[in-house]
């Protein structure tokens, strides 16, 4: 029998693994990827009797995946905040889905473990943007201005390591940060002991984000704002948290960050307002690869001649 861990390689998706295995110390096989790769469960060859958990990767996207690993007799603990198409029921799976807009796959991880690690859960939502829900969970812990500060900014800094267009782009392995991560029953314990992986992030982010002010907005009204970056690594790795800040600092207004591939095409980077955190997930539906939550979904390819249908039908849904 195998334990194998399947989980976003951003904020998020490693936060929710670190609770679930500080409850549960599990020696594992370690499935992850970039932040856009969501079909993990297809590199997964599980045999009869072996134990999954899948985190914050779209039931959607993985379907057929996941019915052929129950089908051989695995079993699968699966939690996500993604919009989950048909949501498979099979004795084998314990399924936790919420697609609230106000919650993300660490909430729905807090909430199965009562609580047990909320600071890593904290974390993970400030890196999903969810700083509302942060703000409070963190002043209902009694945390001070400094340690929500922390919090804040490791959480930002654990969803850019996830961003890019490959392993390459990215400052450390998802795979390695967690490692790192679990080694802590809090994200204090962390930062205080892991300076010289908090520092890269930081200093990363910080250079990335400075880069990317420099950059004009090829489309701005008041309800949407878009932006291109060109083909280079800072601007694959800055995407999301970008459109993170360009939100909090714009929050009636949609953005949309378009990162040059290097062949013509783009990757799409959604954010909805975040006084109405709907409809992302519906704009980014309408690409063939596009997907994600209401609040915040991506392109992984999008045509320079489907860009005008991009900002129309988010002129429409947020005008």
């Amino acid at each position: 029998m195998a334990n194998i861990d399947v989980f976003n390689g951003d904020a998020d998706g490693i936060c929710s693994l670190v609770q679930l295995r500080l409850a549960q110390t599990r020696e594992s096989k370690l499935v992850t990827g970039i932040k856009r790769d969501i079909n993990l469960l297809r590199r997964v060859k599980p045999s009869a009797g072996d134990l999954l958990t899948v985190l914050d990767i779209s039931m959607q996207k993985n379907h057929s995946d996941l019915l052929r690993v129950l089908d051989c007799g695995a079993q699968v603990f699966y939690a996500d905040h993604h919009n989950p198409g048909e949501i498979i029921e099979h004795p084998a799976l314990e399924a936790h889905i919420d697609m609230s807009p106000s919650i993300c796959t660490a909430l729905i991880v807090d909430k199965f473990l009562t609580g047990q690690f909320r600071l890593w859960a904290i974390t993970a939502a400030f890196g999903d943007n969810l700083s509302k829900v942060a703000y409070k969970l963190a002043r209902e812990q009694g945390l001070d201005g400094e340690e929500i500060s922390a919090l804040q900014e490791l959480g930002t800094y654990l969803n850019y390591n996830g961003y890019g267009a490959s392993l390459d782009d990215l400052f450390f392995h998802p795979a390695e940060l967690y490692k790192e991560c679990v080694k802590h029953k809090t994200p204090f314990d962390f930062i205080e002991q892991n300076q010289a992986v908090f520092g890269t992030l930081q200093v990363g982010y910080l250079q990335d984000i400075s880069t990317a002010r420099k950059q004009k907005l090829f489309h701005e009204t008041e309800s949407v704002a878009a932006l291109r970056l060109p083909a280079e690594k800072w601007a694959r790795r800055v995407s999301g948290v970008f459109s993170n800040k360009l939100s909090n600092e714009h929050p009636d207004r949609a953005h949309a960050i378009l990162i040059e591939k290097g062949d013509g095409d783009y990757l799409a980077s959604i954010r909805a307002p975040l006084s109405q955190l709907e409809g992302a997930d519906e704009i980014a539906g309408r690409f063939k690869t596009g997907g994600g939550r209401k609040g915040a979904a991506g392109i992984n390819l999008l045509k320079e001649e489907e860009i005008p249908l991009l900002i129309d039908l988010m002129e429409q849904r947020y005008g």
